[in-house]
């Protein structure tokens, strides 16, 4: 007499003992034989050693991940079922994990009645893959059984009479509907249909019946399940065939469609591609990190809502919100700490907003909002300070306070636009207004703005052809020695002479510039116009002054950056020493370890190094000392205050202090007045900048002002240009 059959062996793998325990005490109530292993390791080792019908598997475990494991089996070819039992269930670990051979993909923390029913239908697949295998293995010698097999395999045959009443049940429904084969004979098979599906099916039913043994119909449904409120999706192909003529009862006699002939039906589980249909659909529509509708969806809706509008006359408005100077939360906090805060906005905003409204995510910290049913234009300014006042509501990260604002451009439907397109062009402009003029506030579209928008676009069309039509310019202001009045460096200062607009300062067009990420092109060019006339200094025996170069942060950080300017300063046949280049503080901190090589590739090669605008960001003057510096430019933000009384901040006594701690040069920028020149000289200044002491001036110019004396160069008095009082 044989024995018992021996109970499925399952193999858990999770670094969660709490996990391993309660999952390990569900699955041995329901009679399973399970080991349990702590990381990915442990599991390929217990792998290697004993065979196991299936593995649960976390995806993220220390020494082997899920993905790896996975990887490391397939390698192997190691006979395993595998179920993904994970904390992370995003699309991409889940398309990965069933790529590689993974039966289902559960998220933690997941119902008992779940799991069971997943590791059911993973052990009877396994099984019936076994049982088939082994069919096959003793059917090879005839070809057309085994075709017949391989084809007429069905997850779940049935019989139905005339009625509709179940004849024949295949043992499949107890695993798939949890209903025994034997409970559902003598039933109705709208019993089992879910309600709204039932119309359908008895629909489908009637031409089948009605059409006879040449009829046959396909259809999806929905099936109850016994034990809960859930469906299954089956895939139901249906049609009227033959009895054996043993196989006729004396009822079968006065059925409409025949003594000998029955309704069948093979009944196949398409849940899982129901669920992946559903998933992909979501991904489709969806932000993947914020959950909310997308571009494409907000699409859809506002196309929906522009039509409502227009046929009944309605209003709308549509918002383009952006967070101000999110980019710093990154640079501080990290790309981390962002995302997290960005979903806490994003649910913030999405509880507060009416029913029918759609905030979407476009990418990056920029949203859209569409306010669909409008009465009053009032009402959009409501719902944008609303936004405005719940963005200030500080949020949390690490019991670290963090404050955003919003930017908000505001367009209506029908006063700003009539399309789709228009609208969202309109809110675009009126948010760009809206940073203009110091953000966390709202603007709406006007038509000047239009204008504005023109101007730009033609402004940067002309600024991209500036360098081939020859029309940049570098001006030159003079640093001075406090002491001695000695010229001992300049600094190169861009200007662009615009056929229509004259001679334009950098303010005018390096925000536009870095917008149409252009300043790679300026950098280039100046480089090289600064080497040129580095090369006449040196003809002058002035190789001692010093060119100092403004880099943008976009320059700064593009791959070999220090590498291409060493190279053109070789190729012009000049010596680094001559150069200086000046970096904004905050550009130091964005990346340490990127910005410590490169600026020690410029420093080696003798390039000074300066910091630009020192003391209005939020360097660490821990980095600070770390970093091969040779100048710190005090901002003349902090120049300016000083008056005929003489008084000088703490923080300019604080700076110079630093600098002389450091051993750095300080450059005072803005020095307009004579009395800021004494001040910060007897304050330990040695270098100034600014209008006491000349304007920029072009080359030509400055070479003619410049009278050699002993120990170096001085400027003329006629070529000082003091700013006016």
């Amino acid at each position: 007499m044989p024995g018992p059959e021996p109970r499925p062996r399952i193999l858990l793998a999770d670094d969660d003992a709490r996990l391993c325990a309660s999952v390990r005490a569900v699955l041995e109530l329901a009679g399973y034989q399970v080991d349990t292993v702590a990381d990915g390791g442990q599991a390929l080792i217990a792998l290697r050693r004993q065979s196991f019908d299936l593995l649960l598997l976390d995806i993220n475990m220390p020494v082997l991940t899920g993905q790896q494991l996975l990887d490391q089996l397939a390698g192997e070819a190691i006979d395993t079922s595998v179920i993904v039992l994970s904390g992370e269930s995003t699309f991409d670990q889940a398309t990965r994990a069933f790529r590689k051979g993974v039966v289902d993909f559960l998220a933690k923390p997941c119902p008992p009645p779940r799991l069971l029913d997943s590791v059911a239908a993973a052990l009877q697949r396994r099984l019936q893959r076994q049982e088939s295998l082994c069919l096959q293995r003793r059917l090879q010698r005839s070809e057309e059984l085994h075709r017949f097999l391989i084809n007429s395999v069905p997850d779940l045959f049935f019989l139905l009479d005339d009625r509709g009443i179940f004849l024949f049940v295949g043992d499949r429904a107890e695993g798939l509907l949890g209903w025994p084969a034997e409970a559902l004979l003598g039933r109705h098979f709208s019993s089992l249909v879910y309600a709204r599906d039932r119309k359908k099916a008895r629909h489908a039913f009637e031409q089948v019946r009605q059409g006879g043994l040449r009829s046959a119909r396909r259809l999806e449904l929905r099936l109850n399940m016994r034990a809960s409120a859930d469906v299954c999706h089956v895939e139901v192909q249906a049609g009227v065939t033959l009895l054996p003529p043993e196989a006729a009862t004396a009822e079968d006699a006065g059925s409409g469609i025949g003594a000998t002939s029955v309704i069948y039906g093979v009944a196949r589980d398409i849940g899982e591609r129901k669920q992946s249909q559903a998933l992909q659909r979501h991904h489709r529509y969806h932000d993947l990190l914020t959950q909310l509708p997308n571009g494409l969806l907000l699409d859809d809706r506002l196309e929906m809502a522009l039509s409502q509008a227009r046929r009944g006359g309605g209003r709308l408005a549509l918002m383009s919100l952006d967070l101000d100077r999110f980019k710093k939360v990154n640079d501080s906090l990290g790309r981390l700490a962002g995302d997290t805060l960005l979903q806490a906005v994003a649910l913030r905003l999405k509880k507060s907003l009416r029913e029918g409204d759609t905030l979407a995510r476009i990418g990056g910290d920029e949203f859209l909002l569409l306010l669909p049913g409008l009465v009053l234009a009032d009402e959009a300014v409501q719902i944008a300070e609303k936004v405005l006042a719940l963005a200030r509501q500080p949020l949390h990260y690490q019991q670290q306070a963090v404050r955003l604002t919003f930017s908000i451009g505001i367009a209506l439907y029908p006063d700003h636009g009539q399309t789709k397109q228009a609208l969202l062009r309109h809110a675009d402009l009126a948010l760009e207004r809206c940073k203009a003029r110091g953000r966390n506030s709202f603007c709406f579209y006007s038509a000047e703005l239009q204008r504005a928008g023109a101007a730009t676009l033609s402004l940067e069309n002309d600024l991209a052809q500036a360098v081939a039509r020859d029309q940049l310019r570098l001006h030159y202001q003079p640093q001075i020695a406090m002491e001695t009045g000695q010229l001992v460096g300049l600094e190169a200062l861009l200007r662009w002479q615009h056929p229509r607009l004259g001679l334009l300062a950098p303010a005018a067009f390096i925000v536009l510039a870095e917008e149409a990420h252009l300043m790679a092109d300026l950098g280039d060019w100046v480089l090289e116009q600064a080497c040129r006339d580095a090369a006449v200094l040196r003809q002058r025996d002035l190789e001692h002054v010093k060119i100092a170069i403004n880099v943008s942060p976009q320059q700064f950080q593009q791959a070999g950056f220090a590498r291409r300017m060493l190279a053109r300063i070789a190729a012009a046949g000049l010596s680094p020493r001559q150069f200086e280049v000046e970096i904004v503080e905050t550009s130091l901190m964005r990346d340490m370890k990127t910005t410590q090589s490169l600026l020690a590739t410029l420093a080696d090669a003798g390039v000074a190094i300066a910091v630009d605008d020192f003391g209005t960001g939020y360097s660490s003057l821990g980095y600070l000392q770390s970093l091969p510096l040779h100048t710190l430019k005090l901002d003349r933000c902090f120049v300016r205050p000083i008056s005929q009384s003489g008084s000088i901040s703490p923080i300019v006594r604080a700076v110079l202090a630093m600098a002389r701690g450091l051993e750095l040069d300080c450059v005072a920028e803005g020095v307009e007045s004579p009395i800021q020149h004494q001040v910060l000289r007897e304050a330990g200044c040695r270098i100034g900048q600014g209008y006491h002491y000349s304007r920029p001036l072009t080359f030509d110019v400055l070479l003619a002002s410049l009278q050699l004396r002993a120990g170096g160069a001085v400027l003329t008095p006629t070529s000082s240009h003091p700013h006016p009082n």
